[in-house]
């Protein structure tokens, strides 16, 4: 069988859906798939769309590119995978565009139940071919081998990462973080890895600048404690990361946080508990490390679910003729190439195409 996965592979420190495509990339081939990260070649069994923003670094490619493909392959599997929505950021227009990208879909994944609970409430998606599937970091780099159970005795170390840098990353509970010398008779210290805003000065904060891969795992397992504040997470990669490497986690009831972390360490609403919920997970260490030795998003998981949902669609392919398949992914190639004219011909053409699919 061969894939094409949308994602262009980065090097280096960088988001979780470049992690997700390494992840995958690499199952895949070791079960025996072909994999390609374009759309070049004539025989693709399933098309994988990932990031249909192509302006973004990671972006190989997006529904009008897709659906040029499918008129020459209509037999062709088109699978989206949404991880973005506007919450997350506060931005203006991504739910509405990952909306219009999933038009080429036959099926479409999740990566938590909060945002496709989402976009379901705001009536953007009605698809019933979907479902969720949660992230998982490699545990061949993210485990608790060599990590050491917090003495009581020693400063508290407490940990964060993020590769992306907006403010709804949870910098107001940082920076509260870093100005709390201690609890009790214990002194805290707070170690930031990644980028932070220009606008933002940590004050009793290490900053360390962004890594991946060992050396990450390396710095987390570090640490004692794992703290996210991440707002309208849609599921995020750090907190598993530090999960798996055995950090119980300190985290905010926003998002897909709870659906990830629940069970595994302590949630907290804000600022105004936050410190109180700090003391709680402190008094619950021994607990939680020894709970996080069951902890369950590991990639190697989340690439088995993806296989068998990928097995599972080629099993049975829609039942349209590839004559109906191929017109509606013309009109969809159609109303993409000529979405901002103001021809009236075109426009005609694109409310007709709008009507019938």
């Amino acid at each position: 069988m061969k894939i094409s996965i949308g994602s262009n592979i980065v090097e280096g420190p960088w988001g979780g859906g470049n992690q997700f495509a390494v992840s995958l990339s690499r199952y895949l081939k070791n079960k025996g798939w072909e994999v390609t990260p374009g759309l070049c070649d004539k025989d693709i069994d399933i098309i994988l769309m990932t990031e249909p923003r192509i302006t973004s670094k990671s972006g190989a490619y997006n529904q009008r590119q897709i659906s040029r493909y499918l008129i020459k392959k209509p037999d062709t599997v088109v699978i989206h995978r949404i991880n973005e929505c506007d919450e997350r950021k506060g931005t203006r227009g991504v739910n509405k565009y990952l909306m219009r990208a999933n038009m080429v879909a036959d099926y479409t994944i999740f990566i938590s139940d909060f945002l496709r609970n989402l976009f379901i409430k705001k009536g953007l998606f009605k698809n019933k071919n979907s479902s969720a599937v949660k992230n998982g970091a490699d545990a061949e780099i993210f485990n608790r081998r060599g990590i050491k159970k917090w003495d009581r005795k020693s400063p508290l170390k407490i940990v964060t990462h993020h590769w992306g840098y907006s403010y709804s990353k949870g910098f107001d509970i940082y920076e509260k973080l870093g100005v709390i010398s201690s609890v009790g008779n214990i002194r805290i210290k707070f170690n930031y890895i990644g980028r932070i805003p220009d606008d933002v000065e940590f004050r009793g904060i290490k900053i360390i600048p962004p890594i991946s891969g060992k050396e990450l795992a390396d710095e987390l397992k570090s640490n004692h404690i794992y703290v996210t504040a991440s707002i309208n997470e849609p599921a995020g990669m750090h907190h598993i990361e530090g999960a798996m490497c055995g950090l119980p986690l300190l985290y905010r009831d926003s998002g897909a946080l709870p659906e990830y972390c629940s069970g595994f360490g302590v949630m907290f609403e804000g600022a105004s508990d936050f410190k109180d919920k700090l003391k709680e997970i402190i008094q619950k260490y021994d607990y939680y490390f020894n709970r996080l030795k069951e902890y369950p998003y590991n990639s190697n998981l989340m690439c088995q679910k993806y296989e068998d949902i990928f097995l599972g669609l080629l099993q049975k392919k829609d039942k349209l003729s590839k004559n109906i398949r191929r017109l509606k992914y013309l009109a969809i190639f159609l109303k993409e190439t000529f979405l901002h004219t103001r021809d009236i011909m075109f426009i005609k053409l694109k409310r007709l195409i709008e009507k019938v699919f």
